[in-house]
């Protein structure tokens, strides 16, 4: 993810434990300190320009297109923690080749996100700092639950349902939004998601499939439709990237779908006031399934 010496510190499993951490996935969370967003950024560093960006580029930027970069813009605060930590990484690559810190690049990139890269620095490593070292201890556990819900890819570009994983989970923190989004993204939809742009369950499933099939296959655009196209599988042969409708108003209405990413976790639009999220399949577990396998 990072144009560095140190490409394999900032990866999708770390952006997401962090946001875990941060906020709890709540696009709307502020701390008593000002920092704003599912990664909580304090307007200062929002608005800091990149350390060696040419042309100069502040951390925070419009990713969505509406022209107006906002810690609260799920695709804009994403990709700026993305940033943030790739510039974090790679001053702790620099450092301790220096000699100047000394300890392990996640932990002491992690110890800079939450303490400032400064104060890293002034203690030659992971500060002695109680809620730093306790940031970096969660970050850790939580790395360990986002990397185990990465599917394992095959030779050749991995498994259609890996692509399917892949790609609805680029668009973990966007907001869900009813009537909104298709095969080309998340969009402004209909009724109480007229203003919101992103996801409801099942484009997020349309997008996903249509990505994975490297845009050859599209699939119905509603949940109660997609539960009745592909191939059915039963719960026993289910695997990563199938689809599953559940049936949260009663048996046959299958109002909520989502996509099976393995270790018993899903990865789904949940509704209204949420985000694309991963949440565990044990939430659905008195409810009626309908497993689909596409590609």
């Amino acid at each position: 993810m990072c144009s560095n010496d140190n490409p394999s510190i900032v990866t999708a499993p770390l952006i997401a434990a962090q946001i875990e951490a941060e906020s709890g996935w709540d696009p709307n969370a502020k701390s008593s300190q000002g920092a704003e967003g599912l990664s909580q950024f304090t307007p200062a560093t929002w608005t800091t320009v990149i350390p060696g960006s040419a042309p100069p580029e502040p951390y925070g930027q419009d990713e969505d297109g509406n022209t107006t970069p906002s810690p609260y813009d799920p695709p804009d605060a994403i990709m700026a923690q993305a940033r943030y930590d790739c510039y974090l990484s790679r001053l702790v690559n620099d450092e301790l080749k220096s000699g100047a810190v000394q300890g392990d690049p996640l932990d002491l990139t992690l110890a800079s996100y939450n303490a400032g890269p400064d104060a890293v620095k002034r203690a030659g490593g992971v500060p002695k700092i109680v809620e730093t070292q306790g940031y970096v201890q969660r970050i850790r556990q939580l790395l360990a639950k986002y990397t185990a819900s990465m599917p394992t890819t095959t030779q050749g570009g991995g498994t259609f349902g890996a692509q399917v994983i892949k790609a609805a989970e680029q668009w973990l923190g966007t907001p869900y939004s009813w009537g909104g989004g298709g095969i080309d993204g998340p969009g402004f939809g209909t009724a109480q998601g007229a203003f919101t742009k992103g996801f409801d369950c099942s484009s997020l499933v349309q997008y996903s499939v249509y990505q994975a099939s490297g845009d050859k296959l599209i699939i119905p655009r509603v949940s109660e439709d997609q539960v009745n196209a592909g191939q059915e599988v039963s719960r026993n042969d289910m695997q990563p990237g199938d689809v599953i409708g559940f049936a949260t108003k009663g048996s046959g209405d299958y109002s909520h779908i989502a996509i099976y990413i393995g270790n018993g976790q899903i990865v789904h639009a949940p509704h209204t006031g949420d985000v694309v999220k991963i949440s565990n399949l044990s939430d659905f577990q008195d409810k009626d399934w309908e497993i689909r396998r596409f590609g």
